[in-house]
């Protein structure tokens, strides 16, 4: 019985076209909706903002080209050297207090047997599970000059402030913002050390007790080497994360008072949504700096954490 003969004799062929082009069909069904979302989204806007960079707009008159002259200006704006002098100070401050309580927290709950172990862990993660509104609300409270728990705690240790407001004083503002960006940034990072720490051998650590290694011992011989990947990759999205973000800033002062706490972040919303402010163009120009600076850290931190890894 012969067997039918389609596409110029060569039957098998054509069900492999066939079966190639549904799979293609697949893979462009899948991929279109999540990269055309990118495409408008993030993309787009962000092309627009090399457009808007160039002129004097304020989003509701025409706008007129100006050039490079948003940028001359912010380049001598002392204000803006003020915000980012801010963001250098929390890059050196935040992203090392979040790693090396995560870590300590991360090693603890690994390696010891606490009786409550579950709890604690829940109890770490918790601050993540909240909204950045959130837990900068619960600090303002915490730091309130009347009713914060701060002040009475203390009051309770034989120190009494009076009504001081952390928050209202040039002095202590701008330190008083790190404690929330810690708290709530620990419990991510406490789990994925966690989990990092999990997947190293046991045999190590018990070659290690063997020997008389102490738990500092055991941390820096055989932890933290093992887990180098994930601290360079979690330390880079800390200070990727410490230079771009403004919420809690925005919440604990709006950049009070005069202008201590102000970040470049803060600054470039306030140019473009503030009140009675809304220079799209100007802002739209920070916002360019701000990226060029964000790439030249993630090269820079690139160059200075190259791959060592070790292996087990």
């Amino acid at each position: 019985m012969s067997v039918p003969i389609t596409n110029a004799g060569h039957p098998r062929r054509s069900w492999q076209q066939k079966t190639k082009f549904q799979k293609r069909l697949f893979i462009l069904m899948a991929t279109t909706p999540a990269f055309g979302g990118y495409i408008l989204f993030t993309l787009y806007p962000n092309l627009l903002t090399i457009y808007y960079s160039l002129l004097d707009w304020d989003g509701i008159k025409e706008p007129v080209f100006v050039g490079f002259q948003n940028f001359i200006n912010m380049f001598q704006d002392q204000y803006v050297w003020r915000a980012l002098w801010h963001n250098v100070l929390f890059m050196v401050t935040i992203p090392p207090l979040v790693i090396f309580i995560s870590l300590i927290l991360a090693y603890l709950m690994a390696n010891k047997k606490y009786r409550f172990n579950s709890i604690y862990k829940v109890l770490f993660f918790f601050p993540n599970v909240l909204s950045t509104v959130a837990i900068s609300l619960l600090w303002a409270f915490v730091y309130d000059g009347t009713f914060g728990l701060l002040n009475a705690g203390l009051r309770l240790i034989g120190i009494d402030v009076g009504n001081f407001y952390w928050l209202g004083e040039q002095e202590t503002a701008l330190w008083a913002t790190i404690p929330p960006a810690v708290w709530g940034g620990v419990g991510f990072y406490f789990v994925i050390f966690m989990n990092a720490i999990s997947t190293i051998p046991k045999s190590l650590y018990e070659s290690a007790i063997l020997e008389g290694a102490s738990h500092t011992t055991r941390l820096f011989r055989i932890t933290l080497p093992l887990i180098m990947p994930i601290i360079r990759v979690s330390a880079i999205f800390l200070i990727l994360g410490v230079f771009k973000g403004f919420e809690n800033i925005l919440i604990l002062t709006n950049g009070g008072p005069s202008g201590s706490t102000d970040v470049i972040g803060l600054y470039m919303f306030n140019n473009a949504f503030g009140t009675g402010t809304h220079n799209y163009g100007y802002a739209s120009a920070i916002g360019m700096f701000l990226f060029v600076i964000l790439v030249l850290a993630k090269l820079v931190i690139d160059k200075l954490t190259a791959n060592r890894d070790a292996e087990y």
